[in-house]
Parts: C-alpha cells; sequence; structure tokens
C-alpha cells in the first residue's frame, strides 16, 4: 500500500523534502539535497494531483519557493520570503484529503525546514540565510552614527527651564530647546537646572544647588 494514503507517510515524506530543500538553500552539497527534495515532493505531488486536485496547487511550491530565493539574492528584507515560505506550506497541505492530513503536513513541511539549520553544522554554508539578516552592528567606528548621540555631550551641562516641569518640560541648554524630565520633582519657569543623565533620547535634569 502506497506509504502516502496514511498521514504519518505524508508528514515524514514532507518532513524530509522541506529539509533537504531549505539545506539545500543554506550549505554547499552540489545539488545533492536539492535532487532528493525534488524526488521526494515529485513523489508527493504525483499521489495527490492524479484525481484530487489541479496541478496549479504545485506552483504554489514553486512559486514560494521562488519568492523565497529572490527574496534572498535581491531585497533581503525577509517579508517576501515569509510570504513565499506561506505558499509552500498551502501548496503541500491543500492537496491533501482531509484536515487533518494538512495539518500534519503543513507542521512537518515547518518542522523540516528548521530542522535543515542542523546542516550548517556538518557542511560549508552558503551566504543565503547571512544576507537575510543584519550582523553590522551600528556602531560609531563603523561609520554609523545615532541623531542623538550628542545628547550624551550635554550631561553636566546648565540651562534654564522655558516651561514648568511636571515633571516633563522643555529646557534650553546653550541656546537650543530640549524635552527633559526630572526625578519626580516639579519645576517653576526660568529655573536654574543641570543634566545629570541620558538614556537614549531621554535627558534627565536636576534643579542647580541654591535654586528655590
Amino acid at each position: 500500500m502506497d506509504l502516502l494514503t496514511y498521514p504519518a507517510g505524508g508528514f515524514i515524506v514532507i518532513l524530509l523534502a522541506s529539509c533537504f530543500l531549505f539545506a539545500e538553500l543554506l550549505v554547499k552539497a552540489k545539488g545533492l539535497l536539492a535532487l532528493t527534495a525534488s524526488g521526494l515532493f515529485i513523489y508527493y505531488f504525483l499521489h495527490f494531483l492524479t484525481d484530487q486536485a489541479s496541478p496549479w496547487i504545485f506552483l504554489l511550491l514553486i512559486g514560494g519557493l521562488l519568492l523565497i530565493i529572490i527574496d534572498g539574492k535581491l531585497f533581503t528584507t525577509g517579508i517576501i520570503g515569509v510570504f513565499g515560505f506561506i505558499l509552500m506550506v498551502l501548496g503541500c497541505a491543500l492537496p491533501t484529503p482531509t484536515l487533518l492530513y494538512g495539518m500534519l503536513v503543513g507542521i512537518a513541511f515547518v518542522i523540516g525546514a528548521c530542522g535543515s539549520l542542523f546542516f550548517r553544522k556538518i557542511l560549508p554554508q552558503r551566504d543565503y540565510l547571512d544576507k537575510l539578516m543584519l550582523h553590522d552592528k551600528l556602531s560609531s567606528d563603523k561609520g554609523y552614527n545615532s541623531i542623538n548621540s550628542d545628547y550624551h555631550e550635554l550631561i553636566g551641562k546648565e540651562g534654564k527651564t522655558m516651561t514648568p516641569f511636571h515633571p516633563v518640560g522643555t529646557v534650553k541648554i546653550d541656546g537650543k530647546n530640549y524635552s527633559a524630565i526630572t526625578d519626580g520633582i516639579f519645576l517653576e519657569k526660568n529655573a536654574a537646572v543641570k543634566v545629570i543623565s541620558v538614556d537614549g533620547t531621554r535627558i534627565f535634569i536636576d534643579q542647580v544647588d541654591g535654586e528655590n
């Protein structure tokens, strides 16, 4: 009896097929993994597309794979790749005869795709996955500067409140206005203050000693 007659059989076939297919994208396997995955997918779809579903469903699998490859080569955003992945899952699940069978196949596809990462530990890696991930740190030594990096230079400087602080308001320092916050205390307008710390874009101030 055909293995794919049982949901467990379809689960195993799609699990292995998706694992080998995505592994081919991640590691250098000389096409052997892709060839094995193709054989498993062809076996799967030949079983179901004969009388239960039209061949266009197979195109969901192909189209989804193309979207993933295009995203990795051109856009590297991951959004198109996720959409392509969903299409591939649907392409495998829709031809199945029952809802349970389709759910098991969809789960198998996801598990297999995740399991393909194992091959990165044993075979030379491609740079495809790296293109979808941002590895560079946005540090100043690589030429990146935060638009608020100059806020840290305000620490220790004195200024004057332009509005009452309850406990948030506007302070003028070196002729520029900044939004700031106190440590829970209320201040009146025109009070002399000092920047005590900066956390991201938040400027913390305190009243200068001797001021009321």
